[in-house]
């Protein structure tokens, strides 16, 4: 009976601190999702080793270490986002005087592999971009979803959040509700213009049966959700000829890169992306410098010896 009272109570810690998460730190849906995921593979184990969540120590941490690395066989990557979907929850446990202390704090995760963000390039989009029926209402959203991720470079949980109110038509500017509840504005071109006058002369007359506020709406008039997004491009990529994985954040990626390759500064892209800190914009100025050696051995005729039999 003790138990089941103390995996109730820590199933609505659980619950409390996810709704923090939602409306007061305005995570997306989807981080949520996965940081429940997380927690609750925790748990599992605690029950496993008959733990009580409220009273674990640095060795029992040690231990879930090794069972996640050589039990369950996860990644590196893996493995640091769950430490650190564990030390936030602790974290917020230690505020609520739940723990006495946020005992994740004392716990390193493995070292992270690096990894270089994926993208697209110029002709794959333009080849996602030709994918759509833009005589079907839904087409004309698809396309505007591909349009304004790449245009914006905004997060899907931002994309989905848009209102038709937010748009500034005059300026060609996206209000947007980034994380943390901070606002930012966000340009976009002619193609996404032209695209967006489109949609909502007709597509969007077509699906918002229901007087939406939103901009992006399901078949049924109701507001897309970040997993119907990243169904959609699925959909969408699966109708080309391209042979990569697709995601919302890959757009975002190929958004960023894309700008640098074109001369833009690292700041402005910061400002664009809605990044608090330079640290994780400057990840993609390892992809550009890669392209650019990649240009200077191709093109420079003296960066390289193109017949070694010449040398003797």
């Amino acid at each position: 009976m003790a138990n089941v009272i103390q995996n109730e109570n820590r199933n609505k810690r659980l619950e409390g601190y996810l709704d923090y998460l939602k409306y007061q730190r305005n995570y997306s849906s989807y981080t949520i999702e996965n940081y429940g995921q997380d927690i609750l593979e925790f748990f599992q184990y605690l029950d496993r080793e008959s733990l009580d969540y409220k009273s674990v120590v640095y060795s029992d941490l040690r231990f879930f270490l090794m069972y996640l690395k050589e039990d369950k066989k996860d990644k590196n990557s893996s493995i640091d986002r769950k430490l650190s979907s564990l030390r936030g929850f602790y974290q917020y446990l230690a505020n609520e005087g739940v723990v006495s202390n946020n005992v994740f704090s004392l716990l390193s995760g493995p070292k992270k592999e690096k990894k270089l963000p994926r993208y697209f390039e110029y002709n794959e989009l333009e080849a996602l971009f030709d994918a759509c029926d833009l005589s079907t209402a839904t087409g004309q959203r698809d396309r505007l979803i591909l349009e304004m991720l790449y245009a914006t470079g905004v997060r899907v949980g931002e994309l989905v959040s848009i209102k038709v109110s937010d748009i500034h038509f005059g300026d060609r500017m996206i209000l947007i509700l980034g994380k943390g509840n901070k606002e930012r504005m966000v340009p976009y071109g002619d193609y996404c213009e032209e695209i967006l006058t489109m949609y909502l002369k007709d597509g969007y007359v077509s699906l918002n049966q229901k007087n939406s506020p939103y901009l992006f709406l399901n078949h049924l008039g109701g507001k897309l959700t970040e997993r119907g997004v990243r169904y959609l491009l699925e959909q969408i990529i699966s109708h080309t000829s391209i042979q990569k994985h697709i995601s919302p954040h890959m757009i975002r990626h190929s958004f960023a890169t894309h700008l640098l390759n074109q001369g833009c500064d690292l700041m402005t892209v910061q400002k664009l992306l809605g990044h608090e800190s330079i640290k994780a914009t400057q990840i993609y100025t390892h992809v550009t410098t890669d392209r650019l050696k990649n240009v200077y051995q191709n093109s420079f005729p003296r960066a390289r010896i193109h017949d070694e039999s010449k040398r003797d």
